[in-house]
């Protein structure tokens, strides 16, 4: 069971209070001693939760920003550990040992030492000073239990010790494709690979989706994912987690699991391809000022505490400020006076699905080139709560681990992931990145970038603006990726690509450079067995190359609109469809006229928009209908939206005999389900059908035990309501959820003509501490599309401070 783990204390003294006068401009000032330093550190909070740390040296640093990050986000920094370390059932039980043998069947289990020199010639010493830091402020609480977070004392439970493996965990990365493979195999059995072709866009070309003969694809309908599913899923607390005088309802709980399991099944199917990330650079012979500007807004779930974390790192050859996950040391977007750059989603398939004939007479035997070859078996031991530990038996083939075994079939599956490898931790190749100072030191920083896939822009000082694409990326020479695999020895990966070799530009004619996880392959890419195969719709990138592209000088100001734009590119499309049409009904003739005069912008607040959302829903579903027999639509679940519109645009015999008057019918009839959807949602009155409500299009941030408390407790862990604008489809993406659930919580946009003039957001803020100021307050903020400056000199930054906290080392 757990066990309370004995630290030195720091010890914590409050400096003199300045005078009177020197109050209202002075912050704040706190002394900590902290064992484990060389010498005296500052870490200067601004108004917007900030934290600027000043270190003399470079361990110093990274203790400092362990120690800051746990104060600011501890409960977030536990679940982690245990999400990271298998133990999670130690707290709630035997429904979490799935996700616990996940946990360790997928553990890095490789030489620690070369792990960590990965990430920067000095990753042992500046993670496992971060690991010292996490730990010193552990201790803190455990000196004094009313540091701890409300959440600790809900579950009553306190936080265990950090260690470096627990940093380089990969279980919350932006890992794979394996759901999209499986689901394509069982889709292949079932339709054929030239029909699924058919209704899905990969690209650039057209992949081999053929099952090998030696795989029974009727096998592939069982749970094939589970044990990798409960790895990767996040965690989510029930009543009964609580305790009794906290505890919520079980119907509250269920009707929240419901909706989280319906916007997860949203995400899966519906918006797969429309979620994701942008980012642009602009080169200075474009803009107002002459000086190039970066922007990215990564795309995430939107969770409270949020994902990412701002913060300044300051040392003797370090300079920089923006984002990263609070439990790891770094910055994976930002700058540092040298340059800027920022991230998003691209698609290298780092995983595979083998499929393995098993020995009748010993289960732990799998058949390799024509022989029987033993599986690896490593036994564990998973403490739960409220019973007796588990034993877990974890078998691994020369592939990976196995995922699942039908021992009546005599089949086992394992999954081989390309990040398990040195390297595999998703962003902490940041580190070198951070300390880039030129074009050449950002590639070669970008070299080490395995994990996730993304597209890396970067701008500086020089003026240069470049991509570079990294990931690591397996070389399939007879394969697409995109099915399962015998594992016999006939697949094999031909190494990895390296990622010099991915695509890169360097100052393009064009003057930008924008990548938003679409489809960017040049078409003599010679590189092509190493490259992912699915992108998201082109409508977010197509606004940004409209925007940037406009041939007008652009500014600061017009970034930071682009980012938060509600333009719908499909809705531009699709609108003039109705034109030539007239409606029988008068309510529904309103609805199309309402359309036909919209300036095709999703803002809170407008009817059109709201109309044209509901209408574009009961589209896509009406053309899935056509298109998707009826046979395949337990395997082909949806089709992106790019699809839906070319099948309007260019109606087929699948219509019927007449497939522009279907087409026209269709486009009419769904308009007509869409009014009476919002009549019967919103009322009889077409004005009160408004976009950006809380019956619709909003915006409540969810935290992971806000279904297991009660109703007090819950207002006081989520945050919101909001009205939001927008979709999954626009520049500013939203979703496609009543509730936004995922979308850019942290945005930053910076130019080389002055660092200070750097924006960003964070939502719903800095802290995770439902107690704190910072933990809610920059939710308005990011919900009405507005920024905060990210200041950069030490005088801008004093000018705005609210706390100083000075580390000292203990004597």
């Amino acid at each position: 069971m757990m066990r309370r783990l004995v630290l030195l204390p720091l010890a914590l003294t409050l400096l003199s209070a300045p005078t009177a006068a020197a109050q209202a401009a002075a912050p704040d000032t706190v002394r900590l001693t902290a064992p484990g330093l060389r010498a005296p550190v500052e870490i200067v909070t601004d108004r917007w939760g900030i934290p600027h740390i000043y270190a003399e040296n470079e361990p110093d640093l990274f203790f400092a920003q362990g120690y800051n990050a746990a104060r600011d986000r501890l409960f977030q920094f536990e679940v982690w550990r245990r999400q990271a370390t298998g133990t999670v059932a130690e707290i709630l039980g035997p429904r979490e040992i799935e996700r616990d043998i996940g946990t360790r069947l997928f553990r890095f289990r490789g030489d620690l030492d070369a792990e960590l020199a990965h990430y920067h010639p000095r990753g042992q010493a500046i993670i496992t000073s971060f690991v010292r830091g996490v730990n010193a402020y552990i201790t803190e609480t455990e000196r004094d239990p009313g540091l701890l977070t409300p959440e600790f004392r809900l579950l009553g439970i306190t936080p265990g010790r950090w260690t470096p493996d627990v940093v380089i965990s990969r279980h919350q990365g932006l890992l794979g494709n394996i759901g999209t493979e499986l689901s394509i195999g069982r889709a292949v059995a079932k339709l054929g690979p030239e029909r699924v072709l058919a209704l899905t866009d990969f690209g650039p070309g057209t992949p081999e989706l053929a099952l090998d003969p030696a795989i029974d694809g009727d096998l592939l309908y069982q749970d094939i994912l589970g044990l990798y599913n409960a790895f990767r899923r996040g965690i989510r607390f029930r009543p009964e987690d609580v305790v009794a005088a906290y505890r919520g309802d079980d119907e509250t709980a269920g009707r929240l699991a419901r909706a989280n399991a319906e916007v997860a099944e949203l995400l899966e199917w519906r918006e797969r391809r429309a979620i994701g990330s942008n980012n642009w650079v602009v080169s200075g012979r474009l803009t107002e000022s002459g000086h190039p500007i970066m922007a990215n807004d990564p795309h995430r779930a939107l969770a409270a505490p949020s994902l990412r974390y701002w913060a300044h790192l300051v040392a003797p050859g370090w300079n920089v400020i923006g984002g990263g996950e609070p439990v790891l040391p770094g910055l994976s977007i930002g700058h540092n006076g040298y340059g800027a750059w920022g991230l998003t989603v691209f698609a290298t398939d780092g995983e595979d699905l083998y499929v393995y004939e098993t020995n009748p007479g010993n289960p732990n035997q799998y058949r390799y080139d024509g022989r029987w070859e033993d599986m690896r078996v490593i036994r564990e031991t998973i403490p739960v709560e409220g019973q007796a530990p588990v034993t877990a038996e974890l078998k691994y083939t020369r592939h990976g681990p196995v995922v699942y075994e039908d021992e009546g079939n005599d089949v086992a599956y394992a999954i081989r992931a390309a990040w398990m490898e040195i390297g595999g931790a998703p962003y902490l190749a940041s580190l070198r990145m951070d300390q880039a100072r030129s074009w050449a030191e950002f590639r070669e920083a970008c070299s080490y970038s395995h994990i996730p896939g993304e597209n890396m822009v970067w701008m500086d000082r020089d003026g240069n603006i470049g991509w570079q694409a990294v990931g690591i990326a397996p070389i399939r020479r007879t394969w697409s990726g995109l099915v399962p695999v015998p594992g016999d020895g006939r697949y094999e990966w031909d190494g990895y690509l390296p990622i010099r070799q991915l695509p890169h530009v360097l100052n393009p004619p064009s003057g930008y450079i924008a990548t938003a996880n679409n489809e960017l392959i040049p078409d003599d890419y010679p590189h092509r067995d190493a490259v992912g195969w699915s992108w998201s719709d082109p409508y977010r990138l197509s606004r940004i190359d409209e925007a940037l592209g406009s041939g007008r000088k652009l500014s600061m100001a017009d970034m930071l609109s682009l980012q938060t734009d509600v333009l719908s590119l499909p809705a531009r499309t699709l609108v003039p469809m109705l034109r030539p049409l007239a409606a029988g009904e008068p309510g529904v003739e309103d609805a199309r006229r309402r359309l036909l005069e919209w300036d095709h912008r999703l803002e809170p607040g407008s009817v059109a928009a709201g109309i044209y959302v509901a209408w574009e829903d009961r589209l896509r579903e009406n053309i899935e209908r056509v298109v998707i027999p009826l046979e395949a639509r337990d395997v082909i679940r949806g089709l992106a939206l790019s699809r839906v519109i070319e099948a309007l645009q260019a109606p087929d015999r699948r219509f019927g005999d007449d497939p522009a008057a279907a087409r026209d019918a269709l486009l009419l009839a769904s308009l007509d389900e869409a009014v009476a959807e919002l009549r019967q949602r919103l009322g009889a009155d077409m004005d009160g059908w408004r976009y950006g409500q809380p019956d619709y299009k909003h915006v409540t941030i969810r935290h992971p035990m806000s279904g297991a408390v009660t109703p007090e407790l819950r207002a006081k862990l989520d945050v919101g309501t909001l009205p939001r604008g927008g979709y999954g489809n626009t520049v500013n993406s939203t979703g496609g959820a009543d509730n936004q659930s995922s979308g850019a919580s942290f945005r930053i946009v910076a130019t080389s003509e002055d660092w200070d003039l750097t924006m960003g957001t964070n939502a719903p803020g800095q802290s995770g501490d439902p107690d704190h100021p910072h933990y809610r307050d920059l939710f308005e903020l990011w919900g009405t599309d507005r920024f905060f400056p990210a200041f950069y000199t030490r005088e801008r930054i004093d000018s705005v401070a609210d706390r100083v906290t000075v580390l000292v080392p203990a004597r």
